[in-house]
């Protein structure tokens, strides 16, 4: 792995945790020494990045400092594929359509062989669930707040 490739890996872990991780945690994630954790850290301040923490204390990305995501990984476009295939087979007609949208934008903008992976994959998703099971419709301000869900039941006839 380079040197950049390194460094992006760091930031990319640092957006998925919101409270301070420690070194020990990040240097295993990312299967590499402490010691050359605290360079790259060092060298990611240096460059702007808003990383507070020290040793033995732990590491936050702090909001302001943005490198948006260079590319999609073969494994992330397979859970895109797959989460959005879901959705679009068992959401509720608008989510189902927001997701079918989601994949054509991801697609138009991706290079010609990730499309291709994008476009030809062959992840499935098993069939539907039985008419008689509860499916959450989670639409609107509750779904964000967390404070309240609908249930739509169906019963088998």
């Amino acid at each position: 792995m380079s040197r950049a490739e390194r460094l992006l890996g760091l930031m990319q872990v640092l957006r998925r945790h919101r409270r301070p991780v420690s070194g020990a945690t990040l240097a295993r994630e990312l299967r590499i020494s402490i010691r050359t954790l605290y360079r790259d850290i060092a060298s990611l301040q240096a460059q702007g990045a808003h990383i507070d923490g020290e040793p033995g204390m732990g590491y936050v990305l702090k909001p302001g400092f943005m490198l948006p995501p260079l590319m999609f990984s073969e494994e992330e476009i397979e859970a895109l594929v797959l989460g959005s295939r879901w959705v679009a087979d068992r959401g509720d007609p608008e989510l189902a359509e927001a997701a079918l949208n989601v994949l054509a934008k991801v697609g138009a903008v991706l290079p010609a062989d990730l499309r291709n992976e994008l476009e030809g994959s062959t992840l499935l998703i098993g069939p539907p669930t039985p008419p008689s099971v509860a499916t959450p419709s989670c639409r609107g301000s509750a779904a964000p707040s967390a404070r309240s869900a609908n249930w739509k039941f169906a019963t088998a006839i």
